[in-house]
């Protein structure tokens, strides 16, 4: 795989027990579970791959929807081989974070925990993310992420201090905003630079940076996967209707099978550039950070 780690972006479900003022998805898409007949239609496509993938759930919110851990992690450790990671609010009870944390033990890569200081504050949300970092063991990342909210700056600098006061990893985000960069301005502008690095790294900030131009794999070794089974080659061509790979669910899908240039200004989430998608910007380390 020449440095690529082969992953897939699950969008689990639509639901979202949260409803942030900054989301970048619509309300009318923060809906919905798959039915039990397409879950186990999906862990079949799972099953088919003949690769080692790392499958990335995300929603909404994974751990809204009641089989993700009664059945989708089950299925995905017993039936297949592929490594597990989640992006997620860490708004589940602790029992039900204790449980998927013995259950991925030894399969876990990635903990993106998302905070939301709109409804959780920073000390109630470090200590669920301490207790669950016991839990996983010290192989996994958990990286704490949360966006640049523009006028809340002096709140989300002291969560970070909080995260990283208890030994954890703070992952700024830029807020997107009408498909591009918020523009930030005055106090917020300066702020900024208490939060980002002069590098553009992917693996210790997300600016939704622009590689057009730059080769890239995405819909070949990666892709994003909606609940309702299509697949997209990333989340800016989904964003254009482009990119579309067919559905898992009907037996339409079918990869890319050769890199592309980047044809877009802007690339929203830092997964397909931590997983080595995009040529000339660093030699990736698995697990190594970011989302």
């Amino acid at each position: 795989m020449n440095g690529r780690t082969p992953t897939i972006e699950w969008q689990v479900c639509g639901t979202c027990n949260y409803d942030c003022s900054y989301c970048i998805q619509s309300k009318k898409y923060r809906t919905g579970f798959p039915s039990p007949s397409q879950v186990e239609g999906f862990l079949d496509f799972f099953r088919s791959l003949t690769e080692r993938w790392e499958v990335k759930m995300t929603g909404g919110e994974p751990f809204a929807f009641r089989g993700f851990v009664e059945r989708i992690i089950p299925g995905l450790l017993e039936e297949t081989p592929h490594t597990i990671s989640v992006l997620t609010n860490l708004s589940a009870p602790l029992p039900v974070l204790s449980r998927f944390s013995r259950l991925t033990r030894g399969r876990l890569g990635v903990i993106s925990a998302s905070l939301h200081l709109e409804f959780t504050p920073a000390a109630e949300f470090v200590s669920k993310a301490i207790a669950v970092r016991d839990w996983i063991g010290p192989e996994p990342a958990l990286v704490v992420n949360a966006v640049l909210v523009p006028g809340r700056l002096e709140e989300v600098a002291r969560a970070k201090e909080t995260v990283e006061r208890a030994g954890l990893k703070f992952f700024p985000q830029v807020m997107k905003w009408k498909g591009g960069i918020y523009p930030y301005s005055g106090p917020d502008l300066e702020a900024l630079g208490r939060f980002l690095g002069p590098d553009n790294d992917p693996r210790r900030e997300n600016r939704a940076p622009s590689y057009l131009g730059k080769t890239c794999w995405t819909g070949v070794d990666y892709l994003v996967l909606t609940q309702t089974g299509d697949a997209w080659s990333c989340r800016t061509a989904k964003r254009f209707s482009e990119g579309f790979l067919g559905n898992v669910l009907d037996g339409t899908f079918q990869r890319a099978t050769l890199p592309k240039a980047c044809p877009y200004t802007i690339c929203p989430c830092t997964v397909p550039a931590n997983r080595g998608m995009i040529e000339e910007i660093f030699e990736p380390v698995p697990s190594g950070g970011g989302e």
